[in-house]
């Protein structure tokens, strides 16, 4: 796989050839890292309570409440039944998981917030410690690709 088969770099517009692409390539090791992380949380070998359909609607809502539909096209994709979990008006209630995409829509939009409270609430709602961790991670990582991808655009010149 080349470094503009990526997640990161195609969602990003970065196309071999450009002066963005010339940047990225001394950075390959950061794009593929990156590539990799997304793998972690997005198809684990040990998904716990979420398995890779419903990780990548959540990763196309994040991503979504992100600003970022080109990323969020891409995740849901690969959200198959849970397709509808991507849309963050929907709050979950159908699939009986309205406590997990009110965590999700909060740690993604409003983080600082973030309070004992709410983990509690996932775990009276019968969400194990280990799949909250889980939970985290991929939010987290969404977090970070949705900077890294406004970043790169920016230095594409295209519009944020």
């Amino acid at each position: 796989m080349s470094i503009f088969d990526t997640t990161t770099l195609s969602a990003a517009g970065v196309t071999p050839g450009s002066a963005t692409a010339a940047a990225t390539e001394t950075r390959a090791n950061i794009i593929e890292a990156t590539q990799a992380a997304e793998d972690a949380v997005l198809t684990p070998k040990d998904t716990g309570a979420f398995p890779h359909p419903l990780r990548a609607a959540l990763a196309a809502r994040v991503a979504t409440l992100g600003g970022e539909p080109a990323l969020a096209e891409r995740y849901a994709a690969r959200a198959g039944a849970s397709a509808a979990l991507a849309d963050p008006a929907q709050d979950g209630t159908d699939q009986g998981l309205s406590h997990l995409m009110a965590f999700v829509d909060k740690v993604a939009n409003d983080t600082r917030n973030i309070a004992a409270e709410d983990i509690a609430g996932l775990q009276t709602a019968g969400v194990a410690d280990a799949d909250i961790v889980r939970l985290c991670e991929l939010v987290a990582f969404l977090a970070y690709q949705l900077r890294v991808v406004a970043g790169l655009r920016l230095m594409t010149g295209a519009a944020a």
